[in-house]
């Protein structure tokens, strides 16, 4: 392999990448079928009952019966490894929907995967097991036993040793919560205010002053719900929390309520040809930012000027226009998707932000989202300087928490943002802007650990022993940073720190690529296309020996298969079609056509 045929594979994959353009003049891409989100689907239609849906349960059933894995267990994808809750979710599906006895031998396997994990059927060993895994996090762990109550592999009484979710805080603004400390994530809110309301209804009336609350509370809070559900029908466009909200409604005595009827259409809609579901409807914002972050500067030489024109004004439509009325996020900010369940989060937002700015035409529409944008972000930060995913200050809880790769996402949105908007952004503004800067990189110095990697937050590596990802962290914080060196508005003193932080995320990505020249979640952990590629971003300009290594490893895996990745500490996780081939194409670009800039920065 030289430069020639790395340029030849990178117009090629230039291409591909541009075929996956769909009719709406953007990138949709495909999440995976999902084990876990198909047995809460077909649980929650199977509990609606209605005769339209017997055709859809029976697909779904079909499809988790042919996909267990080989060792008796399910994980999230059929790539995935097995996990307990994902295991339980499709025990409680398959019980319930067996008919005839066609699904004992699939029971039996399961029985026996759990059982090798220390786990039996008995209801309190279940519901103990379950909390104990997620410990202060509710969030998983009480949606999934009420299900495993619908389903009846636990009974009604089980209920009185699952934690009780106060869904008579819905009454109370919103902006109260970061101060209640709930042991739930913010955007979840939905979902946990409809298994409260059933949990509740299910334990039977109590004389206290909480019970009594909450069941005259359960009037306004479906109320609340009401008033939330999506145009789309699905919370957070994710199959698995619409159908925790549509089973629990149901269950307590709501099967003619709107956000029933609007889930149950959401669910219908989002049923695969494969009979499964999906985790979520799809992560086109994401895909599409990302894609125009892989063509770079070379977008222009791919796209014609009308296709960018879509693409601008796609994302311009699709930024929050109002105040969020899941969780009070400001305007400004941007969520995953185009569909209307979506939330504005700290990656999607700098994504949108770095895409637009890619694509600038100087427009006064341009300007006006970008500076809003980033006011949605000084807004989050939270006190430590770093970014959370959601909600500034709700709770201790990973996804409301700060961390390093959403972080540099935003500092390199913010410091590109000003640099091309110096003229016109208000002073007030800029200030702000400067002074959230800082923050951000005292957050990234303090929280790089000693041997240069960051962790990040939404990527994990099922293959590592705690199923973190430092590999993934360390190579999307390294390259925001690198980007950061590349803005000539760039003030000294922060370049200085940039420089000692990248010098020591690049040795330790060197120190983490395997000997077959792939990287994966950390040293000796198999590779995946996705980190060997993110990894080559990083270190492009910094060691081309090992780049190079990285690449012709890549050329040995031309079918482009994704690998499994996602929350690590829920143990979530999906696979989408198009990130093998946006981060190859990144990769390719950023070895192939950067090495000028990068040398000027005197940072090799």
């Amino acid at each position: 392999m030289n430069n020639t045929f790395l340029t030849r594979k990178y117009l090629d994959l230039s291409d591909k990448l541009k075929s996956e353009i769909n009719a709406g003049g953007f990138w949709q891409g495909e999440l995976s079928t999902s084990a876990l989100a198909t047995a809460v689907a077909i649980v929650a239609l199977k509990t609606a009952d209605n005769t339209d849906d017997l055709k859809r349960t029976e697909e779904g059933y079909k499809w988790l019966i042919s996909n267990i894995n080989p060792d008796g267990g399910y994980g999230d994808t059929t790539s995935s490894v097995s996990n307990v809750s994902t295991t339980l979710l499709c025990y409680a599906a398959v019980s319930m929907l067996q008919t005839n006895g066609n699904g004992t031998a699939v029971l039996r396997k399961m029985e026996n995967w759990l059982a090798g994990k220390g786990i039996t059927l008995d209801p309190k060993t279940i519901t103990r097991s379950i909390l104990k895994f997620y410990g202060k996090d509710y969030t998983f762990s009480i949606p999934i036993l009420s299900l495993l109550i619908v389903c009846g592999v636990i009974p009604a009484s089980s209920a009185k040793e699952i934690p009780g979710f106060p869904f008579e805080l819905a009454l109370l603004p919103s902006s109260i919560y970061r101060f209640v400390n709930l042991r739930v994530v913010s955007y979840a809110l939905p979902a946990l205010l409809a298994v409260g309301i059933y949990l509740h209804t299910i334990r039977g009336k109590k004389i206290n002053p909480v019970s009594v609350v909450r069941t005259i509370s359960i009037k306004s809070a479906i109320g609340k719900l009401n008033s939330l559900v999506p145009e789309s029908g699905g919370f957070l466009e994710a199959i698995p929390l619409t159908g925790f909200v549509v089973m629990c409604l149901i269950k307590s005595g709501e099967k003619e309520n709107i956000t029933v009827k609007k889930g149950i259409e959401f669910l219908r809609m989002q049923q695969r040809n494969d009979g499964g579901w999906p985790i979520d409807t799809d992560l086109s914002t994401w895909v599409t930012t990302l894609s125009v972050k892989a063509l770079g500067s070379n977008i222009n030489k791919v796209l014609n000027q009308d296709e960018i024109v879509k693409i601008r004004k796609h994302l311009i439509t699709l930024q929050y226009k109002e105040k969020h009325p899941f969780n009070g996020a400001k305007l400004g900010g941007w969520g995953w998707t185009n569909f209307s369940g979506a939330v504005p989060d700290a990656d999607d937002t700098p994504g949108a932000m770095l895409a637009l700015l890619e694509l600038y035409s100087g427009s006064e529409e341009e300007n006006s989202a970008l500076l809003n944008g980033c006011r949605w972000l000084i807004d989050l930060q939270n006190k430590d300087g770093g970014f959370p995913t959601f909600c500034k200050g709700w709770g201790r809880l990973p996804f409301d928490k700060s961390c390093a790769d959403l972080t540099g996402h935003a500092l390199l949105a913010l410091l590109k943002t000003t640099e091309e908007l110096a003229k016109i952004i208000p002073e007030d503004t800029g200030l702000k802007i400067k002074k959230s800067i800082i923050r951000a990189i005292g957050y990234l110095e303090k929280h790089q650990f000693p041997d240069g990697s960051w962790l990040p937050l939404w990527f994990g590596n099922q293959m590592t022993e705690e199923k973190t990802n430092p590999v993934y962290g360390t190579a999307k914080v390294c390259t925001y940073l690198v980007d950061c060196l590349k803005l000539s508005g760039t003030e000294k003193s922060v370049i200085d720190k940039l420089k000692v932080m990248i010098k020591q995320a690049q040795k330790y990505l060197f120190d983490n690529q395997n000997n077959d020249g792939s990287w994966g979640g950390k040293k000796n952990i198999a590779g995946t296309i996705e980190e060997t590629s993110l990894a080559v971003c990083a270190l492009a300009m910094k060691d081309k020996d090992s780049c190079f290594r990285g690449l012709s490893w890549l050329e040995t895996h031309k079918n482009l298969k994704p690998s499994p990745i996602g929350l690590y500490f829920a143990m979530l996780w999906y696979d989408e079609k198009l990130y093998p081939l946006i981060y190859y194409t990144e990769a390719l670009r950023r070895f192939l056509y950067d090495e000028n800039s990068f040398q000027k920065l005197q940072i090799l």
